[in-house]
C-alpha cells in the first residue's frame, strides 16, 4: 500500500530542493559577474594574490565567513597518557583528503584529532598538537598561525594541513607553501628543485638509520639527531644549486628535528632523554600513524624547551642560514637573526606583500590575525609590527 505523503515530508522536501537550488545559484554567482575562473572557489584556499574585486565574488560564495578567531585555551590535563586509543583508531586516506609535509599532522588526522580531510581551523590543529602530542599552548599556537598567515583563509578561518593541490581548477594553499613549513633539507621529502617534494622519499629516510647506526647504537639518539640534520643539509648543498635554508625555514628545519626527538617517542621524559626508534618515525613519516601503544610525553614542549633544544642542535650541527649560488657553494647569510623574533618579523613582513592591497573586510580580519600572532609569540621583548595599520 502507498503512503499518503504527509505534510512534514512535504515541508522537508520543499526546503531540501530549495537549498539546492539556493547553492546552485551560488555557484553561478562568479559567472554572472564575469569572474568564470572563480567558480567553486575553496572555502579554505587562501585570498593572497586575488584583487579587491575577485575577493567580493568569492565571498559571496562562502556558506560562512567566521573571520578571526581567539585562540582556544591550554589543555587542562598536560601529563603522560595513552593517545593511540580506542577514541582515536587509525582510518585510511579517503579519496579526497588532504595530507602534506607534517607527518606529525598528517598522523592526528588520520587518528582523528585533526578532521580526516585535512581541511581545519587553527584552534583545531593547536588543540590537536596538544591533545595528541602535548606541544605546549604557546608555541602551538606560534606554529600554527606562523602557517596560517601564509596559507590560511582569513573569512572563513579554515586552511588544510596539505599540500599545493587543483580543486576545481583552482590551486589550493595548504602548509606546503615552499620555503615556510615545507621546504629544502627535508628529512623525508626530496628538494623543490630536485623533484617531488611532498611525498615521502625512502632513500632520503634511510639517513636516520645511517645517523642511528653510526652514533646512536641503533637508536635516534640527540647525537643520532644532529647528525642526521647535517646529512640532509650536505646533501642538499651537494644537489640543489637551488636550495635555500634561510629564516624561517632554517629555524623551521631544526625545530623539526627537535620535534620528533621531543614528541615521537612514545613517553618521552621531560628532559629528553629517551630516543627514538627507526619503527616509531616510519610510522609517522610513512604511515601517518600512531605506533601501537604509543602514550604521549611527559609534560608540555613548550618555550623554553623549545629553544633551548632547537638551538642546542644549531650548535652541535654547526648550522648556520645561508643558501646556494650554484652545486656545493653554499653562502652564509650573516644578516639572517635565526631567531623567533626574526622569524615573527619576516612572517609579517611577508603577509604585507601577500595582501598589497585587501578590502577593508579582509584587512580588518589580517589584522586581527597578526595581533593574534604576536600574542602567541609571548615575547615583549620582540618589536611588534603593523603593516595594516594599528
Amino acid at each position: 500500500m502507498i503512503q499518503p505523503l504527509t505534510g512534514c515530508f512535504l515541508t522537508s522536501l520543499f526546503i531540501k530542493m530549495k537549498l539546492q537550488i539556493l547553492a546552485t545559484l551560488v555557484t553561478l554567482v562568479p559567472y554572472a559577474l564575469g569572474f568564470p575562473h572563480l567558480a567553486n572557489f575553496p572555502e579554505h584556499r587562501s585570498l593572497a594574490g586575488l584583487s579587491p574585486e575577485e575577493v567580493q565574488v568569492v565571498m559571496g560564495t562562502f556558506s560562512s565567513m567566521p573571520g578571526p578567531q581567539p585562540l582556544p585555551p591550554p589543555i587542562d590535563d598536560t601529563s603522560e597518557k595513552l593517545v593511540n586509543d580506542v577514541a582515536h583508531p587509525f582510518k585510511a586516506l579517503r579519496r579526497g583528503d588532504i595530507r602534506g609535509p607534517c607527518p606529525g599532522l598528517n598522523t592526528l588526522a588520520s587518528h582523528g584529532y585533526l578532521p580526516r580531510d585535512g581541511v581545519v581551523t587553527p584552534a583545531q590543529i593547536i588543540t590537536a598538537v596538544q591533545e595528541g602530542y602535548n606541544l605546549g599552548h604557546q608555541f602551538a599556537s606560534f606554529l600554527c598561525y606562523t602557517a596560517f598567515l601564509t596559507d590560511g583563509n582569513h573569512l572563513t578561518n579554515l586552511m588544510t594541513i596539505g599540500a599545493n593541490t587543483t580543486t576545481h581548477g583552482q590551486p589550493t594553499t595548504g602548509i606546503n607553501t615552499h620555503g615556510h613549513f615545507e621546504g629544502d633539507a627535508s628529512m623525508s621529502r626530496d628538494d623543490a628543485f630536485l623533484g617531488n617534494n611532498i611525498n615521502f622519499n625512502e632513500t632520503l629516510f634511510d639517513a636516520f638509520q645511517v645517523a642511528a647506526d653510526a652514533v646512536g647504537g641503533g637508536l635516534l639518539t640527540l647525537d643520532a639527531i644532529v647528525l642526521n640534520r647535517q646529512i640532509r643539509i650536505k646533501d642538499s648543498i651537494a644537489r640543489n644549486p637551488q636550495f635555500a635554508f634561510e629564516s624561517p625555514r632554517f629555524l623551521g628545519a631544526i625545530a623539526e628535528s627537535a620535534f620528533i626527538f621531543a614528541m615521537f617517542v612514545s613517553g618521552q621524559t621531560v628532559d629528553n632523554k629517551k630516543p627514538l626508534t627507526i619503527d616509531a618515525v616510519r610510522h609517522f613519516f610513512d604511515f601517518h600513524r600512531l605506533p601501537h601503544g604509543f602514550r604521549r610525553r611527559q609534560g608540555p614542549f613548550d618555550f623554553p624547551l623549545v629553544e633551548n633544544l632547537t638551538f642546542s642542535i644549531v650548535d652541535m650541527a654547526g648550522a648556520k642560514p645561508g643558501s646556494n649560488k650554484g652545486v656545493n657553494n653554499y653562502v652564509v647569510n650573516t644578516q639572517d637573526l635565526a631567531t623567533f623574533c626574526y622569524v615573527y618579523q619576516k612572517q609579517v613582513n611577508f603577509t604585507a606583500t601577500l595582501y598589497p592591497n585587501p578590502t577593508p573586510k579582509l584587512r580588518d580580519a589580517i589584522k586581527q590575525n597578526l595581533l593574534t600572532y604576536y600574542q602567541a609569540l609571548g615575547k615583549p621583548e620582540c618589536e611588534q609590527y603593523f603593516p595594516f595599520g594599528r
